[in-house]
Formats: C-alpha cells, structure tokens, sequence
C-alpha cells in the first residue's frame, strides 16, 4: 500500500462536533501527519512548503496549549482572537490557520494531478 494509504491519523477521522466545529488537537494531528509527506514527495522541491507548514501548525498549537478546554476547537481560537482584535495580527493562530489552509488546499491540487497521472512535477505544481 501506498504510504498515503497507511497514515495513522487522517483528516477524514475526524468527528466535527456538532455546535462547536473542528476539534483542534485531532486537527492539529492530522496536519502533523502530513509533514512525512512532504518528505516522501521531494525533500528539496517541497522544503519551502514544509517550513511553511510546520510553522503554521505550530502557531496555532501554541495558542492551543495556553488553555486546551479554552480553545478546544479551531472555531473558538478564530473567535478569541476576533473579538480580542488581533485575528489579523501577523503571526497570529487565525493567520496561520489561513495560510495552513492555503497550503493543504495546494498539496491536494498537487496530489490531484499526480493521481490523474501528471508526471511533471512543475506541471503538476
């Protein structure tokens, strides 16, 4: 089996929990599932993403650990931050969730066209 196949932690494991959204450590773990990733698909070609990435990820894990039960969903961290004003703050969790989002939308455009047989990578890209 492919090793996109055998990741213990994936997106689509998640449960959203029905009034409060997106759990934010399951998330969070499932973001840092996919650093390997990047890894198998071209340590150069995609070390600009991955720094990027993991720089995310550990923005909005810092926030999380200053309260866990505060911040137990991605929806209430972007609302905390909203309403204290700094939501478009650099280097904020609600910027990098942004920017994280960006990035796991263009894996998946990559990865689409690969699956559709794209062998170029700067095609692909």
């Amino acid at each position: 089996p492919s090793f996109l196949l055998v990741l213990d932690t994936r997106f689509s494991d998640i449960e959203l929990w029905e009034e409060e959204g997106i759990p934010t450590e399951e998330f969070l773990e499932s973001c840092y599932a996919i650093v390997p990733v990047l890894d198998k698909l071209g340590p150069t070609v995609f070390a600009p993403v991955k720094m990027d990435f993991v720089g995310n990820i550990k923005k909005i894990n810092q926030k999380f650990i200053t309260n866990k039960e505060e911040f137990d969903t991605l929806q209430k961290i972007v609302l905390h931050e909203v309403n204290a004003g700094v939501a478009q703050v650099r280097n904020s969790a609600t910027e990098a969730l942004l920017w994280l989002k960006r990035g796991l939308k263009f894996l998946k455009g990559f990865l689409t066209e690969v699956k559709n047989g794209e062998k170029n990578i700067q095609t692909a890209l």
